[in-house]
């Protein structure tokens, strides 16, 4: 009987959500406007790490003359790693991607990643605010499969993190950390159920 006790409540505690915690809150999103990267064109040393494979190289971050924005990675001798596009109407293009990324989860994950960082239109719609008890406030956003989170202080004057989570739990974390205008100077993506690590470091204007 202790034993099955114990299983029951190991059961209960792993399906238990992480953000059963947070309780209703008021606020408005709109606050998260000013942490919304300004991506006119960003130049970024990165490395990716995805389940024991590694690609390091230059990601280039574009808004073209039609709004779009263009997300080139390549090394450094210029070959692309792959090329995207976030167009206005909020529409995802596939340009070009390299045989070992071009398997359809690899680039959903990819596009959902740098839409979460990127603040992008499609992940932000329809939200809502709680808070724990130590005075963070999540403002989220749901979407097919979950929701995104964006974590500031109390008085949303730090974006703390982001998360894109299940209903229980966070299963992806990232950061945006020194912007300079309007661009964060470091970015980190981690996927907290496999190996799948982005890390983004901003080149120095005269490099651009």
């Amino acid at each position: 009987m202790r034993y099955l006790l114990i299983s029951m409540m190991f059961l209960f505690s792993a399906c238990a959500s992480q953000y059963r915690h947070l309780q209703q809150a008021t606020g408005n999103s709109n606050c998260l406007e000013k942490f919304k990267p300004v991506f006119t064109r960003a130049l970024y040393y990165t490395q990716v790490n995805v389940t024991g494979k590694h690609l390091s190289g230059l990601l280039l971050i574009k808004q073209m003359p039609d709004s779009s924005t263009r997300m080139v990675f390549s090394n450094e001798a210029g070959y692309k790693f792959f090329d995207f596009e976030y167009t206005q109407t909020g529409d995802f293009k596939v340009h070009q991607v390299i045989d070992q990324l071009d398997k359809k989860p690899v680039i959903t994950t990819l596009r959902k990643d740098f839409e979460l960082v990127m603040m992008h239109a499609n992940v932000m719609q329809n939200g809502f605010v709680k808070k724990d008890s130590s005075g963070l406030v999540y403002y989220g956003f749901p979407e097919e499969k979950g929701y995104n989170y964006y974590i500031t202080d109390a008085d949303c004057s730090k974006l703390v993190n982001m998360e894109r989570a299940s209903n229980r739990k966070a299963v992806v974390k990232a950061v945006m950390k020194d912007y300079r205008d309007g661009i964060p100077d470091t970015i980190g993506i981690s996927h907290t159920g496999f190996q799948f690590d982005i890390g983004l470091k901003r080149l120095e204007q005269d490099n651009l």
